[in-house]
């Protein structure tokens, strides 16, 4: 059975006889842009965009909006909003308005609301869903919205907050078990990611610093990949090695190659892979799956996948 992850994100100050709340995302989420302004101003469609000038409430106050990409190829819109719309009811915020993209009106509706700009925030003008909230803090308003769309490999959700208390925690990120009944991507064994979706992330790897020489640990990927491959002879897969952005892009590319090079390597002599099934490259920093611009964003990057170059 498949380890369901699930991340999330984001601490909700509510009253002060309220506790803060972790929202958890139904798939594991990477923070990739984030905004925030002291005084702000932002419109809260509470309709469908019509004839008639946009319906609406336009809030100001202390603005806060980050964007986030999902890890899955298979959660619908409505997979993704509805466990994060449950978790902001239970916290006592009440439904302002909630719409999908025809019943939105589509593009005027998209482009009367705010977006963080791609390719953080990827919008599908035919995929995407809008929900907006309020609750009370001590007599004062609090709105929040939530806008997801999806691309044909990732979910995108953006959260935009406005009038919370100043001293409002910021996003948090945690892992916890995502609500049953799903469909999600697995984030298990090795072999079903390259199953179903195609590829897979190796992120137990351990490298030194700066440095090809992978860690002495039997990692657990690496054994989950060979029994894979082991059990399907007539497969190849792919080594990808990544870096942050820290340094030149050439010797970037040179590190990540070889990084990719020393997993294949560990296959092949202690887990016994056939050669001919592995091979290895490096794309330095040209893909990230975070920000550069965080500690936390690096460290995601810096990473090796495994991808499925069969085509049967």
């Amino acid at each position: 059975m498949s380890l369901r992850a699930a991340i999330t994100g984001l601490m909700l100050l509510a009253p002060a006889a309220a506790a803060a709340l972790t929202l958890d995302f139904p798939a594991r989420a990477i923070p990739v842009a984030e905004r925030e302004t002291s005084g702000d101003s932002q419109f809260f469609p509470t309709a469908p965009v019509g004839e008639d000038k946009p319906a609406g409430t336009m809030v100001e106050g202390a603005l806060r909006q980050q964007a986030w990409r999902l890890d899955s190829a298979s959660l619908t819109t409505l997979q993704i909003l509805a466990p994060l719309r449950a978790q902001l009811i239970q916290a006592g915020f009440t439904t302002l308005f909630e719409c999908e993209d025809r019943s939105c009106g589509g593009f005027d509706f998209r482009y009367q609301i705010d977006v963080l700009p791609e390719p953080d925030m990827h919008v599908n003008l035919g995929d995407f869903r809008y929900f907006s909230a309020r609750r009370d803090n001590g007599g004062k308003p609090e709105y929040l919205s939530l806008l997801i769309s999806r691309s044909a490999n990732s979910g995108f959700v953006q959260l935009t907050r406005i009038g919370a208390p100043e001293d409002a925690p910021q996003i948090k990120a945690s892992v916890t078990v995502a609500p049953a009944g799903l469909a999600l991507t697995p984030a298990g064994p090795v072999g079903e990611q390259l199953e179903d979706v195609g590829h897979a992330t190796l992120d137990d790897l351990t490298f030194k610093t700066g440095s090809s020489e992978l860690g002495d640990t039997e990692f657990a990927s690496l054994k989950e990949l060979a029994g894979y491959l082991d059990a399907h002879p007539d497969r190849k897969v792919v080594l990808v090695g990544h870096t942050d952005a820290e340094g030149a892009l050439d010797a970037n590319i040179a590190l990540s190659r070889r990084r990719a090079a020393a997993v294949a390597e560990r296959l092949i002599k202690a887990h016994g892979v056939n050669s001919g099934q592995v091979s290895a490259d490096g794309v330095g920093f040209l893909a990230p799956r975070a920000s550069n611009l965080t500690t936390e964003g690096r460290n995601l990057n810096r990473r090796v996948e495994v991808i499925l170059s069969s085509t049967q």
